[in-house]
């Protein structure tokens, strides 16, 4: 019997103009959802102020309207995203979970800078420098981090229902929940908009295994552990050569390939070469059962890809 999921989600983030890999993500998103009968939300992911511009804002709702993407909840324009669905109107509850987690003395203050964490361990993750240095909470530029404990096994549940015991990966190892400038850190915002969504499929590149499993840790330790129920499906990333696909102006932002004149079919049949399916496809609704087709015999398996 087929499982049926509650909500899954799309996820941009407006820190560049949206691509063929963010393309190849929401059909696959929408593909699952169909399949499971669970309802679609737009979460666009606009903390970082420093990053989101209004023009990238406006490309994410262009690109799905062009695209024929659906979804049932979530901004339907930039001035419907700014009033009611932006991540800076659920501030208070990222605050709260901050202050229950120093409450109950699960974080403490780092002031170290990106420098000196390259410096301090080879590949670049955090060492845990400041975990016994006792720095105030309340201090100026100081991010907020977590205690995370190599020991503690919790479950995530890998599409299409695999059971597997976790550890914090060393990548993620003290992550930050609050960032210097006193906003939530994503991967605590995630968690608490996933909760506040009642998301329980969350479909992701790969590339995001490890913030899966930060987050996975963090619900662990809460009383109602919110992605305690929550299936993940990480997808394979398109590529350019050897790179992973980013937000750019590039050849494969949807927006370069629209002005070049390129129609939504040709960017369907493009999307449909890249996830490894043979026939013909011009449109979501051909799309939807050509990649459910091609992903019925396959048994996903999941690593970290560092």
């Amino acid at each position: 019997m087929t499982p049926a999921f509650h909500k899954t989600r799309l996820a941009p983030t407006p820190s560049g103009y949206l691509h063929l890999g963010n393309f190849v993500s929401f059909l696959i998103t929408v593909s699952l959802a169909r399949k499971h009968r669970a309802k679609i939300v737009l979460r666009i992911d606009d903390l970082d102020r420093q990053r989101t511009r209004n023009e990238y804002l406006q490309d994410i709702f262009d690109t799905l309207d062009f695209l024929e993407i659906p979804y049932d909840e979530g901004p339907r324009s930039v001035s419907d995203l700014k009033n009611q669905y932006s991540q800076r109107c659920r501030m208070p509850y990222y605050q709260a979970l901050l202050e229950d987690l120093a409450n109950a003395d699960q974080l403490f203050a780092c002031d170290c800078s990106r420098k000196k964490i390259q410096k301090n361990h080879p590949k670049g993750w955090y060492n845990g420098h400041c975990l016994h240095r006792n720095l105030s909470l309340t201090g100026a530029d100081r991010a907020w981090r977590l205690k995370t404990r190599p020991d503690i096994v919790y479950p995530l549940i890998d599409y299409p229902g695999v059971r597997r015991n976790c550890q914090i990966p060393d990548a993620m190892a003290y992550f930050v929940v609050r960032k210097k400038d006193r906003d939530p850190a994503y991967q605590l915002a995630s968690l608490v908009d996933d909760r506040l969504f009642g998301i329980d499929l969350i479909v992701r590149g790969e590339d995001l295994w490890d913030s899966s499993c930060a987050q996975l840790y963090l619900s662990s330790l809460l009383p109602d552990q919110p992605l305690a129920g929550a299936t993940f499906f990480h997808h394979p990333l398109l590529k350019e050569g050897n790179q992973k696909l980013s937000k750019s102006e590039g050849a494969l932002a949807i927006r370069t390939m629209r002005q070049r004149g390129m129609k939504k079919t040709e960017l369907y049949r493009l999307a449909a070469k890249h996830t490894g399916v043979a026939r013909p496809v011009q449109s979501l609704e051909e799309f939807v059962p050509a990649y459910l087709d091609l992903l019925e015999p396959l048994s996903p398996t999941h690593q970290n890809p560092e």
